[in-house]
This record gives structure tokens, C-alpha cells and sequence, in this order.
């Protein structure tokens, strides 16, 4: 990856918080994902994914019928998960998201991380984002290239 990353820093303000589903679960707080259908710890970077998948659908036009959160992949014979993986009408794997929680600096060694994912799912869009920053990558004849802004779902 190159240092000319882009950033977009208030991509649509992703301001999306106040519609998560939360619940009290003992003493554990929980956010219900409606990609897994089911109820899971609100962690930081829970929160971001769950803010960022319903701005993509919401905002970016990415169909929730096409989007898994935590596929399972294996990379070099361990298994790993990508947060979120986008599809295509055929199932093929178009985009790849990474969360950190909003403490976590976005740095290369995350774009390392989605990048070795991408080894495997070969995705034409890459995403890392902290809920504060958002980095979008183009993979093309094996190369990436940051792109201005984040696409909408039709122009992957």
C-alpha cells in the first residue's frame, strides 16, 4: 500500500447510532446485527460495524441481502474472519470491509491485514474504517489504488 491513502473524514457524518438495536443482557451490553440475525456484544468496533453496514446500505445503495459480517476465510492454513464481506448478483465477493474500534489508528499494518484477507476473496474494493476514518481501495492486476471516495454499490 502507498502512503497517498485518502481520507474521508465525514463520509455522509455517519450519524446512524441512534437507530442500534441494544439491549441489556445481564451485565453486558448487546447490539442485535441484522446481517447475522442474531444479538452480540457491543464492543467499539461492534458499534462501527454496525454503524457503518446500515450507512453502506442506507447511504451507498449495498443491498443487506448481499452483505455477510465475520465470513470465515482460511488464510495459510488458519482461520481467519473478515468483518464484512459484499457480494455480487452471483455471489462472487466484490468489496471487503475492516473495523477498528475509534481508538485504534488506522495504519499500515491494517491495510496489511485486509490485504492478506484479500489473498483469498479477491474483492475489487477494499474499506478500512474506525468510525472516524474511512480508506477506500481499488484492487486491479494485483495492485491497489486509493480512490477519492467510498462507491456506491452500482459502481463497484
Amino acid at each position: 500500500m502507498s502512503n497517498d491513502k485518502k481520507k474521508y473524514p465525514d463520509e455522509g457524518a455517519l450519524n446512524f447510532s441512534n437507530r442500534l438495536k441494544l439491549r441489556l443482557k445481564g451485565d453486558m451490553e448487546e447490539v442485535f446485527d441484522p446481517l447475522r440475525k442474531k444479538w452480540v456484544v457491543l464492543t467499539p468496533e461492534e458499534a462501527i460495524r454496525q454503524i457503518f453496514t446500515a450507512w453502506l446500505i442506507e447511504t451507498k445503495g449495498y443491498p443487506a441481502g448481499r452483505m455477510a459480517n465475520e465470513v470465515g476465510l482460511k488464510l495459510n492454513g488458519m482461520t481467519r474472519r473478515c468483518d464484512t464481506v459484499v457480494y455480487d448478483a452471483s455471489l462472487s465477493p466484490v468489496a471487503i470491509v475492516e473495523y477498528k474500534a475509534p481508538s485504534v489508528n488506522i495504519t499500515q499494518a491494517v491495510f496489511d491485514q485486509i490485504a492478506r484477507y484479500n489473498l483469498v476473496v479477491r474483492a475489487r474494493v477494499l474499506i478500512v474504517t474506525n468510525g472516524r476514518e474511512h480508506y477506500c481501495c481499488r484492487y486491479t492486476d494485483g495492485n491497489y489504488y486509493f480512490i477519492k471516495e467510498i462507491p456506491p454499490y452500482d459502481a463497484i
